[in-house]
């Protein structure tokens, strides 16, 4: 159990803090300039932060737990892209799809964030996790 713990941990941490840095240093402009229209003056911090909470479930239980078992880290990386890749396409894709306005480069940006912030978040997960055993 302390290993899940510590893989948790480790993969919220790194998760949070690379796409805080993402957000709020490298890709503010981005995404001010192309979802200006759509975003509101203040985040809604309650639920960026259940957002965060649920999603290192995910990449724990889908990346980080199987690597574990495998003793891969190329099973954690992968595993984690995909995750990232799947949840970031559906979310931005459904916006493509639903919402006025939702530019395509957003999409590609995007999910090209989720896949890497994933892969990074569950190798950090795995490794720490590895420690601890």
């Amino acid at each position: 159990m302390l290993k899940f713990i510590t893989a948790y941990a480790a993969t919220a941490l790194v998760f949070l803090g690379v796409d805080f840095i993402w957000l709020s240093r490298l890709a503010t402009r981005f995404y001010s300039e192309n979802l200006g229209h759509l975003l509101m003056e203040k985040p809604n911090l309650a639920a960026a932060g259940a957002f965060y909470a649920f999603f290192a479930v995910g990449i724990v239980l889908f990346a980080v737990a199987p690597a574990l078992k495998a003793e891969s880290f190329g099973t954690a990386i992968l595993s984690g892209a995909l995750f990232g890749f799947f949840a970031y396409a559906t979310y931005d894709m459904t916006n493509y799809a639903t919402l006025r306005d939702w530019p395509v480069v957003v999409v590609a940006v995007d999910v090209a964030w989720g896949t890497f912030l994933s892969a990074i978040s569950a190798a950090a997960g795995y490794g720490v996790a590895r420690m601890v055993s």
